[in-house]
């Protein structure tokens, strides 16, 4: 596992947030949230975001990388404190983690192959016997296995970035993302020339949860008081609009 300081490369020393080193983890494989460079770092939005935060906390951090399925239990095991991962706040993680406010909150709607679909909109009728790809164990996954598992088939990938590549390889016909990771990390990008989003956007609260959130363990209330300030914070001070023009331009994630 790879893991690098953040900010002593960045800013030089700071002080910590009392004494503590503050573990951050990330995925990895959700550009362009989080990607990893030609020397295999990570980087991307939440990335840029995690600096932010703990520069304006004046705290020590570290960038670690987990699985998808590991993040919640590697925070619960102590093996991480935080957990910056475009990860919604929803009902269930509320029963085994804290959240911070939130510090995003994008839609979701399908991609397929341009011309496949041409509906306005996309029900479980309409894709009848399609493959519909998600990643495992995300909001999208619950809400696919509730409204479209009697109609279509679902197939279960360990990453985003896998399920663009099944989909690329005809292994699947459309598949349920965020809307933000699905336009610039693969529309907007060669790879995914032939693709388009279709139909409209997927409205779900009761799976989709509150926004995205950064998780810590039960029972931190100042860590999370802190979390809390730093994006506020940088809201106000203009540091994060100023990340958010760097990676999306006219879209905003907030």
């Amino acid at each position: 596992m790879r893991i690098f300081l953040l900010l002593l490369l960045l800013f030089g020393p700071i002080s910590t947030l009392h004494g503590q080193t503050l573990r951050i983890a990330m995925e990895g494989q959700f550009p362009p949230f989080e990607s990893l460079d030609a020397q295999g770092q990570l980087q991307g939005f939440n990335v840029d975001i995690a600096q932010a935060l703990c520069q304006q906390m004046r705290a020590e951090c570290q960038l670690q990388r987990f699985a998808w399925d590991d993040l919640i239990p590697a925070l619960q095991e102590q093996r991480t404190d935080l957990i910056l991962a475009s990860m919604s706040i929803t009902p269930e993680r509320l029963e085994k983690v804290d959240f911070s406010a939130k510090y995003a909150q994008t839609p979701a709607f399908f991609f397929a192959r341009k011309g496949q679909f041409e509906q306005a909109f996309i029900t479980p009728s309409r894709v009848a016997g399609k493959r519909i790809g998600v990643q495992q164990g995300t909001t999208y996954d619950r809400y696919l296995s509730a409204k479209y598992a009697e109609k279509a088939q679902l197939i279960r990938f360990a990453s985003a970035a896998q399920t663009y590549t099944a989909r690329q390889q005809g292994h699947i016909d459309l598949l349920l993302d965020d809307s933000v990771a699905g336009y610039f990390g693969f529309l907007a990008s060669r790879k995914e020339q032939d693709f388009e989003r279709v139909g409209s956007r997927v409205v779900a609260p009761g799976f989709f949860g509150q926004g995205q959130g950064i998780a810590l363990r039960k029972g931190q209330p100042e860590l999370k008081q802190r979390l809390d300030d730093a994006i506020l914070a940088i809201r106000k001070n203009g540091e994060y609009q100023r990340i958010e023009k760097r990676y999306f331009n006219f879209f905003h994630v907030y």
